[in-house]
């Protein structure tokens, strides 16, 4: 078992090193003059959690940036988080990552960031930040309480007008953790996707009878807001590394990009 941890650790050094490599700003992509051109700073943090999941959708965040032609820089460094590093950024995507082992000073770069104009996306496991700052808890708008095993379940689209759920059917089949989540931290967050607890078993909970994580009828998945001067989206989606292969899913996180980086591509029906 010893020997199969090892090279499992191993394994997964290499593949981080190879992702950290890819995954270097292709300055090509920035042009001054055009509003569809932006920079995206993608930071993630140790994450027992997610260790699996991580490198693939790094790689995956590398090939969209190739494809639409905006410049991605990866980072595990909180240093970078400073004022000078930060302003050749338009948008910052936490994937699995919350800002737990910030320093002040670093924390407080990232609010004159947003403050600044800058956009924000938070994947999943960023929502798991209800013992950190207020301010970050409200970036990203709620927090998780509990959720059950992975199961498959049907989701709602309610909201198409963003381009994050533009290409999305009404209902949408998936399998992953669903979260729940603490009551709404802003007052102005749209929802764009919720979930229909009635496709599966919220309690199912690792055989324990007294764990309960049904939010009842309103389920959300995916929001945004403008907050602090700054633009944020979430979604729920992406525990899993196989999730990060699927295409709708991957544009639903382009989509939440584009917008948080530059405001555009919200239209009335």
């Amino acid at each position: 078992m010893k020997k199969n941890n090892y090279i499992l650790t191993t394994f997964l050094i290499l593949f981080m090193s190879m992702a950290q490599t890819f995954a270097q700003p292709d300055n090509r992509f920035r042009q001054p003059h055009s509003k569809n051109q932006f920079q995206v700073l993608l930071y993630t943090s140790p994450d027992h959690w997610h260790n699996l999941t991580e490198p693939v959708a790094i790689l995956e965040l590398q090939e969209m940036a190739q494809r639409h032609a905006f410049g991605l820089t990866w980072t595990e460094v909180n240093s970078r988080f400073n004022d000078k590093a930060l302003e050749q950024f338009d948008v910052i995507v936490f994937l699995q990552s919350t800002t737990a082992t910030f320093t002040e000073e670093q924390l407080e770069s990232f609010k004159k960031f947003i403050r600044n104009g800058g956009g924000f996306v938070g994947i999943h496991g960023t929502s798991a930040c209800r013992n950190e700052g207020e301010w970050f808890r409200k970036l990203v708008g709620r927090t998780l309480t509990d959720h059950p095993e992975e199961q498959t379940a049907v989701m709602q689209v309610v909201d198409k007008r963003h381009p994050s759920t533009m290409h999305l059917p009404d209902r949408w089949i998936w399998t992953d953790e669903w979260y729940s989540y603490s009551e709404a931290l802003t007052p102005n967050q749209k929802i764009l996707i919720t979930l229909d607890e009635k496709t599966y078993d919220p309690n199912r909970c690792w055989g324990n009878p007294d764990r309960k994580t049904a939010m009842g009828e309103f389920h959300p998945i995916a929001w945004y807001q403008e907050y602090d001067g700054g633009r944020s989206f979430y979604t729920t989606m992406g525990h899993m590394p196989s999730l990060f292969k699927d295409p709708w899913f991957l544009d639903h996180i382009y989509g939440g990009i584009y917008w948080a980086a530059t405001g555009l591509g919200v239209y009335d029906k």
